[in-house]
């Protein structure tokens, strides 16, 4: 597997990075209650909490069992969100991606997913991706299902902010 430590990718409109304390300001920022309505974690309330959750982020690549990735615009380098793969060292590793809501509507999560589902099938042999996404939450279904993602199981979740979540766990098979 590519070095995750240097792992860059490219879309259309994309440009995805390892994360990095260089962003800890925007993430910050953007992570909010709204961003997190629909997810299991809830907003840093400080920026000592950010960089720890950064920190953990960079120690768990470097380990190789997970991929967090800033996504920017190509062209101006704008932090938009972040999107990831857990557990990269089994058989069923999972996908996560917000953006921030300025950037909602553009199909930029969409896209960052597309575009590290591409990567994955280069680097690994894995069996299925796993996307779980609150059911109430349409625009972000829209991804697995781009993707011919398959609905296998329904699931309530209590999130860290103390909210019932509707899931829906959805695997995503390599296109042959």
């Amino acid at each position: 597997m590519e070095n995750l430590k240097t792992v860059q990718l490219e879309s259309d409109r994309l440009l995805l990075k390892p994360i990095s304390l260089d962003y800890q300001q925007e993430i910050f920022a953007e992570f909010t209650a709204e961003i997190t309505r629909y997810m299991y974690p809830k907003p840093a309330e400080t920026l000592r909490e950010t960089a720890r959750y950064i920190k953990e982020a960079m120690h768990q690549r470097d380990r190789g069992t997970d991929l967090t990735l800033v996504i920017l615009t190509k062209d101006y380098q704008e932090f938009l969100g972040l999107c990831g793969v857990h557990r990269l060292h089994t058989s069923t590793p999972e996908l996560e991606v917000w953006t921030k809501i300025a950037a909602h509507g553009h199909g930029y999560g969409r896209e960052a997913i597309h575009c590290l589902k591409q990567w994955l099938d280069a680097q690994l042999d894995y069996e299925y991706l796993v996307y779980t996404v609150d059911q109430r939450n349409q625009s972000s279904r829209k991804i697995p299902e781009s993707l011919k993602g398959t609905p296998v199981q329904a699931f309530e979740k209590l999130s860290m902010s103390g909210t019932i979540l509707n899931l829906m766990e959805y695997h995503i098979y390599k296109l042959e």
